[in-house]
């Protein structure tokens, strides 16, 4: 008896809720679609399963996030203002939402009504073992009320669903008294062969239909019609006392090879479900990192923004996450999305306030402007308006439609006084003139000097150098002409004497530190760190040069002219760098 026990209670303790989800796990393409089923489930007769309903107000909610991320998406990229954007109230979800609380108001009734009836029917099937136990005294008694017996059973069977908790233990003192009851009947002994023939046919039956069932491929159907098997086998009376256990090892036998696959088809329908739930975990964290992670400007937030749609749209193509976790997990991923959004809008509400406060900045800049255009006090006035230029460039960015009218407006302000200035100063041409063909003989001395070098070549071109500087201004038109080729001719010549005088200081070191490494191995340390502290002090150096390149604007021929100076003085400094480089190395040879 030990035996059946045990199998019984590990067959009824399996969990099958999963089954009855895959059962009702179908495509829904539309919001509507999902109402529908609901408001099916909500005016049907049966209990409303537990596992559609989530996957119905999962599947519902995935449309409607992916529905109003589609509708802000367009909104957006139509030009709308996303601080006025406002929500627009959706009827399928008032319409799903309406449905979900008769569902719910249904099965917490049904679910009272059902325990009710289970306690009900506990009781009734207490006292039907209570009855029976009565009839446990003497054989003649027993066999006076075998008839009374059969009518307890068939009632038995008639009774359906008590507490779960309580059946395995009610199925096993009821079948305790059956046996005990069948043991004692002596007088009317043929009518118990006859009742014993009759229970083996059955359970012969049951034995028959079960070992059928391995041959059924769909497991879930095969493990549902088991259980419908084991409860028959309950309600049948019990066999010949010598064929009992006999009987029960082929029938356990056939309903462990369906439990077996039952259950192996679950864990891997569970490690499956393991593994979309950690898939969809990493989504969630790559959602969560983009939301706190600092974006700056608005292509930042568009880079971030694409990211978050990738994710979405692989995370479609993930399956289902174990049900205790499923709707947690979504909720998750739902948030970490809504909140994305939310500090996207942030930020361009705020972009939108500073590019007002900008455009605003701006404006007040060309009103300043225009006041001194036409103004003749030419000193003070070009301080003043060149003052103006460098608080333009030290104000943010604009919206783009914007950004060249006003520049357009603040420049003709400018240029017209300049212009005026230039015209009121026409009578110093001439020196300027003079000026300038002075400048052009310096630089042709220049290039005779890198197509024909002389022997001193670092101090003649250092004394063209100094005479240049000398020269006063040039015609404004032929300024930056002049510049470029005066700095072409000074680059050609600068790459020379780097070479040359790089390769010449280099050999005067290589000589020096023959000296040196006579004093020993400190002495050669000591010039070793002077060294590298040195280069170190120079690589910062050509750092800072850069750090700064990336804040000069470029649009103007100023500007081109300050990042053209200050890339040559950067190539300098990093042929110094090589220079030291080779230093550190000669003294490492020495070592």
């Amino acid at each position: 008896m030990d035996s059946q026990d045990k199998a019984l209670e590990l067959t009824s303790a399996v969990e099958t809720p999963q089954a009855d989800g895959e059962q009702v796990r179908k495509v829904y393409n539309s919001k509507k679609e999902i109402v529908e089923r609901a408001k099916e489930i909500a005016q049907a007769e049966e209990t409303p399963q537990k596992e559609e309903v989530d996957y119905l107000k999962t599947v519902f909610y995935k449309l409607h996030i992916a529905e109003r991320e589609a509708r802000l998406k367009a909104y957006i990229e139509g030009g709308g203002d996303p601080e006025a954007y406002q929500i627009v109230p959706d009827e399928d979800e008032e319409a799903f939402k309406a449905e979900m609380t008769i569902i719910r108001e249904r099965r917490a009734q049904q679910f009272r009504e059902q325990e009710e009836e289970k306690e009900a029917n506990l009781q009734r099937k207490l006292d039907i073992i209570e009855k029976i136990k009565s009839m446990l005294t003497t054989p003649e008694e027993a066999n006076q009320a075998f008839q009374e017996f059969k009518t307890l059973q068939q009632e038995w069977k008639d009774i359906k669903n008590i507490p779960q908790v309580k059946a395995n233990e009610l199925w096993r003192n009821y079948q305790l008294y059956v046996e005990q009851f069948y043991d004692l009947l002596k007088l009317n002994s043929e009518a118990r062969e006859y009742d014993f023939k009759k229970n083996l046919e059955m359970k012969t039956r049951l034995c028959e239909a079960a070992e059928k069932l391995a041959e059924e491929d769909d497991l879930i159907s095969a493990f549902h019609q088991l259980q419908k098997l084991h409860q028959e086998y309950r309600e049948t009376g019990p066999v010949a006392k010598e064929l009992r256990e006999e009987i029960w090892s082929r029938f356990k036998a056939a309903s462990t090879i369906i439990n077996k696959r039952h259950q192996q088809h679950f864990e891997q329908l569970r490690a499956k479900e393991e593994d979309n739930l950690a898939q969809k975990t990493v989504l969630c964290e790559k959602v969560e990192a983009l939301v706190s992670e600092e974006k700056k400007g608005s292509a930042a937030w568009d880079k971030a923004t694409k990211e978050i749609i990738d994710i979405q749209t692989e995370w479609k193509t993930i399956g289902f996450a174990p049900q205790k976790m499923n709707v947690k997990i979504f909720e998750r991923f739902r948030a970490a999305c809504d909140e994305f959004f939310a500090k996207k809008a942030e930020f361009f509400k705020e972009l939108k306030q500073t590019f007002k406060d900008n455009v605003e900045r701006k404006r007040a800049l060309i009103a300043k402007a225009n006041e001194l255009k036409d103004s003749t006090d030419w000193k003070s006035t070009a301080d003043k308006l060149i003052a103006l230029q460098k608080e333009w460039k030290t104000i943010g960015a604009v919206p783009k439609k914007q950004s060249d009218q006003l520049w357009e407006e603040f420049l003709a302000a400018c240029n017209h006084f300049f212009e005026a200035r230039k015209a009121n100063g026409a009578g110093q041409h001439s020196e300027e003139h003079a000026n300038l063909e002075k400048k052009r003989q310096l630089i042709e001395k220049l290039n005779a000097l890198a197509e024909n070098p002389v022997e001193k070549l670092q101090e003649a071109v250092q004394a063209i150098v100094e005479e240049y500087g000398n020269i006063g201004h040039v015609p404004y038109k032929e300024k930056d002409k002049l510049y470029d080729a005066y700095h072409a001719a000074l680059d050609k010549l600068y790459k020379e004497l780097n070479i040359s005088v790089a390769k010449r200081r280099l050999n005067n070191f290589k000589n020096k530190i023959k000296n040196v490494a006579e004093q020993g191995d400190d002495a050669l340390d000591n010039e070793r760190a002077r060294l590298v502290r040195q280069y170190e002090a120079v690589r910062q150096e050509v750092k800072t040069y850069e750090n700064n390149l990336g804040f000069l604007n470029a649009s103007s021929k100023k500007g081109n002219s300050l990042i053209d100076e200050m890339n040559r003085k950067m190539q300098k400094l990093k042929d110094e760098m090589n220079l030291l480089k080779e230093k550190i190395k000669a003294v490492d040879e020495k070592r």
